[in-house]
């Protein structure tokens, strides 16, 4: 169990999380965020706390998507859902074996560095056991929302599950202790966007 202390940042997974999950989704017009998530971004940023995507995209390495389409669809994301501190993207596919695509833990160091806080600080929020595989790797608390593609293993083996978005948010707020530490402040951090 982790201990209950202001998180460094909050990084959450993108389909099923912030947004409707549309499969390998190349429109931007398709883009539809999950409820409360503009409500409890909005709080988290009101906290200071930094918020950060990481999410796989491995359409891109199928071909299903092209990356223009991809960055179309992630800008949509920013402009209804934004601003996000970093974005960390996975666009292989399983064959390819790196160490960025989510069960691996690359995606949430990566996100945890270019917002310079340790892994172990920051939480993890997703839908799936791929995302709470991501965050045990790296040494983050993952919190899983799950929704109807959730599979009920993937429900008994998160170490901690919440209803929605704004039961994270109440969580994660709760746990924060003591004043924003100065070089924590939004203006002490440099914006970060990678793609692997």
């Amino acid at each position: 169990m982790f201990e209950k202390r202001r998180p460094g940042a909050v990084l959450f997974d993108r389909d099923g999380t912030l947004i409707r999950d549309v499969p390998y989704n190349g429109d931007p017009d398709r883009v539809e965020p999950m409820p409360g998530a503009l409500e409890a971004l909005g709080r988290l940023r009101r906290a200071d706390v930094p918020v950060a995507v990481v999410t796989n995209q491995s359409g891109v390495a199928k071909g299903l998507l092209t990356p223009d389409e991809m960055d179309q669809v992630n800008a949509k994301v920013e402009e209804l859902l934004g601003p996000f501190d970093a974005w960390a993207i996975c666009v292989h596919d399983d064959a390819d074996g790196c160490t960025c695509r989510k069960p691996a833990p690359g995606l949430v160091i990566r996100a945890a560095a270019v917002l310079d806080v340790s892994p172990r600080d920051c939480v993890v929020v997703g839908d799936i056991g791929r995302d709470m595989e991501a965050a045990r790797a790296a040494g983050a608390r993952g919190i899983l929302v799950p929704t109807q593609e959730t599979l009920r293993e993937e429900i008994r083996q998160a170490a901690e599950v919440a209803d929605d978005l704004i039961d994270v948010v109440d969580r994660v707020l709760s746990d924060a202790e003591g004043p924003v530490p100065a070089a924590a402040a939004p203006w002490a951090r440099a914006m970060g966007w990678s793609r692997w």
